[in-house]
Order: C-alpha cells, then sequence, then structure tokens
C-alpha cells in the first residue's frame, strides 16, 4: 500500500545525506560544512510546508498526537504490545517534530554565526555545537525506533521509506 509520497521520501534521504556532509564536515571543510547546513534548513523548510498540504500521510494531523499518546504508545513498547501504524506511530510522529525543531535550530544557529552579530560569538558558537550534538542523539534514537519497529512488527520500514509502500493494516493495526 503507497504511504509515502516521494517528496517525502526525497526529503527523508536528503537530509540525512545533508546532516551527515555536515556533521563529517565541521571543522574541517567549512563552506561544505555551511552549504550542507543551508541545504538542511532548506530541507526542513519544505517539509514544514509539506507537512500542511502534502498527501496525508505526510500531513502533521495525520501523526503529531498528544503527549499523553505518546507516552501510553511509550509504554507500550516497553510492555511489547504497541500497535502497528500505516504512518507514522505516535512515537514516530513526536521524534519527527523533535527532529524538525532540532534541525531548523541547528541550522539557523549555524546560520547566525555567518552574520556580522554573531560571528566568532562564543556562546553562539557553543549552542551551535550542543544543538549538533542533541540532533546526533536524536537521530540514534530516531534509528534505533526504526531497527525496534521493523522487527516488532515484520515490517522493514528502511525499504518502506525507499519505495513509499508498506503493507496494508491488519485486524489489530491502525490506519
Amino acid at each position: 500500500m503507497r504511504v509515502w509520497d516521494p517528496l517525502v521520501r526525497l526529503f527523508h534521504w536528503s537530509l540525512a545525506l545533508s546532516f551527515a556532509v555536515a556533521w563529517l564536515s565541521a571543522n574541517s571543510w567549512d563552506d561544505l560544512h555551511v552549504w550542507a547546513g543551508y541545504a538542511a534548513g532548506a530541507l526542513v523548510i519544505a517539509r514544514v510546508a509539506w507537512g500542511f498540504v502534502g498527501t496525508p500521510y505526510a500531513r502533521f494531523s495525520q501523526f503529531v498526537r498528544p503527549p499523553t499518546t505518546v507516552l501510553s504508545y511509550l509504554k507500550a513498547i516497553l510492555r511489547g504490545d504497541e500497535t502497528r501504524y500505516l504512518g507514522h506511530n505516535p512515537a514516530g510522529g513526536a521524534m519527527i517534530v523533535a527532529l524538525i525543531l532540532a534541525m531548523f535550530a541547528t541550522a539557523f544557529t549555524g546560520w547566525l554565526l555567518t552574520t556580522n552579530a554573531y560571528w566568532g560569538v562564543v556562546w553562539m558558537q557553543h549552542l551551535h555545537h550542543y544543538l549538533a550534538h542533541g540532533l546526533l542523539l536524536l537521530v540514534v534514537l530516531h534509528l534505533a525506533g526504526v531497527v525496534l519497529a521493523s522487527y516488532r512488527h515484520r515490517e522493514n520500514l528502511v525499504r518502506a521509506m525507499i519505495t513509499g509502500t508498506k503493507r496494508p493494516t491488519g485486524a489489530d493495526d491502525t490506519a
């Protein structure tokens, strides 16, 4: 069943690449680092817009849920009885929001460091640095969640983000 549209998939892999390039080029290849950061910032802006006008599974209204729902889902994960979702599950939706906010904050503080107002300002450099490390932690947690959900629901979520398709919902699943 088609779930992830081409724009969501292109965004996802492009953002992963731009973050990896920015991370690996930090402190060694300034121009590449800056341009990878600009790409990440532009991708996040485009994704936020698509989150309001895009296809059904791309919309924030489909996967952003109240904190109580997210906590209940996390408890279900710990019990081993979480529901399979065709789109993003509540924990995955929360992670997307966290990743988007962290990526935007990292790109924005990086851009600020190129302006006259913040060029060489140490506290802004530290903020950018800590945001980037926090973002890396979120990426690791995201990957762990993908591995766990793929295992628990017997579904390759990496392949789903490449092809855009997932198996249809069953009796115990949520569309």
